[in-house]
């Protein structure tokens, strides 16, 4: 059962990469997977061998239930703040003020912004939002692909600087390897030339002008709201965004209770924006309207991809690949880069929870160079497969970006930022 499982996930992972060609809906697929990892390891007959003698499979499966239903919930509400605050034109807003259809120029702005901003929300919320815009401004959908690709990259790469840019750094700086101050010295110029490195590729491979989305297109679902009520609907979405770093720290709760605080809170008051408009003027506006826009297929197709992933974590994959790295490359540049190139395939997170229960404290105190390339090469190695992260799989869902056409168009440039950050760290620090 074993070997099984993990020929399981591999023929689930190429049939999501196939998506196009076998016509199959990829959120088919991961859930088919997810499931069927699942019972094979309730066929193992040494399957406990892996499980905390009081908890029975059942459990552990409630268990990491419980951790991807944290995420599919913020990532269900972050995704209906984008949509609601679409809805209503606040990121005309914003759209209105990137003049222009150079290429190269936009690249370079989108790029910085995405960069920044992902190191104060986080990569996944980034990318959605970053999506969201990319919808009002690009019309072309290669080019729109292109452009996402590279928000994916900067996403992540702002991510990993950043104590609360990414799961993995979250999961660091919690648990005490890493500081704040201190991801942010060392990580910072690593991840620029991240971000960098792919913007100067595409500088000579992706020139030309834009075609942008006519605003027309972007404003007549708008119901004529005046720009006061647009600006108020984007400051309370962006602020429900930005304040969840904030209200995690203060009451100690899971980031999706923050995200549903905030949209709760925008719910209310673009329900009281509404109350005196027409049925039909405000019909389309109303968050019950909003919701039917939200790409629910993208949402179950993360809720198989990690099924999948936490089976394999259960099974003991994850624990030996790790072992297998450790016995066969020792050096810790070897490793952490194994892990970064591993986490375009599978989920950063227990690769991550792995290393962490791997290697104690002892051995790698706080602030160790091994902490902070762990959270650098899990938090960017993503970015080389459209799979390999959160900011991936929510782009992927809401532009319905091919699996295969971001490996032939994006990995390379991905890979080029990825390897020049580890090298800048290891020229830095080493």
């Amino acid at each position: 059962m074993y070997i099984l499982i993990a020929v399981v996930f591999v023929i689930g992972y190429l049939a999501i990469a196939l998506e196009h060609p076998l016509r199959i809906n990829k959120a088919a697929s991961a859930l088919l997977t997810g499931v069927l990892v699942w019972v094979l390891l309730s066929l193992e007959p040494d399957s406990a061998a892996h499980l905390t003698a009081d908890h029975a499979l059942s459990e552990r499966l409630v268990e990491h239930l419980g951790d991807i239903a944290a995420i599919l919930f913020f990532l269900l509400g972050a995704m209906t703040i984008v949509e609601l605050v679409d809805a209503h034109g606040g990121f005309s807003v914003i759209t209105d003020r990137i003049e222009g259809t150079d290429k190269v120029r936009l690249m370079w702005i989108l790029g910085a912004i995405t960069f920044f901003l992902s190191a104060a929300l986080d990569n996944m919320t980034t990318a959605i939002v970053m999506s969201a815009l990319l919808r009002k401004i690009v019309k072309n959908k290669q080019d729109l692909w292109t452009f996402a690709g590279m928000v994916i990259i900067a996403a992540n790469a702002g991510g990993a600087w950043s104590p609360i840019g990414d799961v993995t750094t979250i999961m660091l700086w919690i648990g005490g390897q890493l500081t704040t101050w201190n991801i942010i010295l060392k990580l910072l110029a690593p991840s620029l030339i991240c971000l960098i490195l792919p913007l100067v590729w595409f500088t000579f491979t992706f020139r030309g002008k834009i075609e942008r989305t006519p605003k027309s297109v972007s404003t007549h679902e708008h119901g004529g709201l005046s720009r006061t009520k647009q600006l108020l609907v984007l400051f309370l979405g962006l602020s429900a965004l930005l304040a969840v770093p904030l209200f995690k720290t203060v009451t100690h709760l899971p980031p999706y209770m923050g995200i549903l605080l905030g949209l709760s809170v925008l719910w209310i008051v673009t329900e009281l924006m509404h109350l005196r408009s027409s049925e039909t003027t405000a019909g389309q506006l109303r968050v019950a309207a909003v919701l039917r826009r939200v790409d629910v297929p993208s949402v179950l197709f993360f809720l198989g991809i990690l099924t999948a992933v936490a089976g394999l974590e259960e099974a003991g994959h994850l624990t030996d690949m790790a072992q297998f790295l450790d016995g066969h490359l020792g050096n810790m540049y070897a490793v952490n880069t194994s892990i970064g190139l591993l986490s375009a395939v599978v989920d950063n997170v227990p690769l991550v929870a792995g290393a962490m229960g791997m290697y104690p404290m002892e051995q790698y105190p706080v602030d160790h160079s091994f902490w902070e390339l762990l959270a650098y090469c899990a938090g960017t190695g993503g970015s080389i497969l459209i799979i390999g992260s959160a900011a991936g799989v929510a782009s992927m869902g809401i532009l319905g970006i091919d699996f295969l056409w971001y490996l032939r168009r994006i990995a390379f440039p991905a890979a080029l930022g990825f390897f020049g950050g580890v090298i800048t760290f290891w020229l830095m620090w080493h």
